[in-house]
């Protein structure tokens, strides 16, 4: 791999994207709340639950897809980094473990 090549920015890449995501996940979160306090059917609520819950696992998926093509790959041009980025995504993903 050419080094002076593959450190291309060492800016964030944006996630703008998933912005219309989250919002949208506010606004099912707010529905759940609401019919929480209307005492809603129950199985009514688990499925907006779980329908939101897809959705946040969805914006997970593309934010480490990005970070991966980006933050990732830009990390080949150091071990130390290389490295570093292993580590990061080990502990995440044992820390959160579903």
């Amino acid at each position: 791999m050419d080094k002076k090549n593959c450190c291309v920015s060492s800016e964030h890449p944006s996630h703008e994207a998933e912005l219309v995501r989250v919002n949208r996940i506010l606004g099912q979160v707010a529905g759940i709340k609401k019919m929480v306090e209307e005492h809603r059917y129950c199985m009514d609520i688990i499925s907006q639950i779980r329908a939101a819950r897809s959705a946040l696992k969805s914006v997970e998926r593309n934010i480490l897809k990005t970070h991966l093509q980006n933050c990732v790959v830009q990390s080949f041009c150091s071990e130390t980094e290389r490295e570093n980025k292993i580590k990061e995504l080990t502990q995440l993903f044992e820390h959160f473990d579903d």
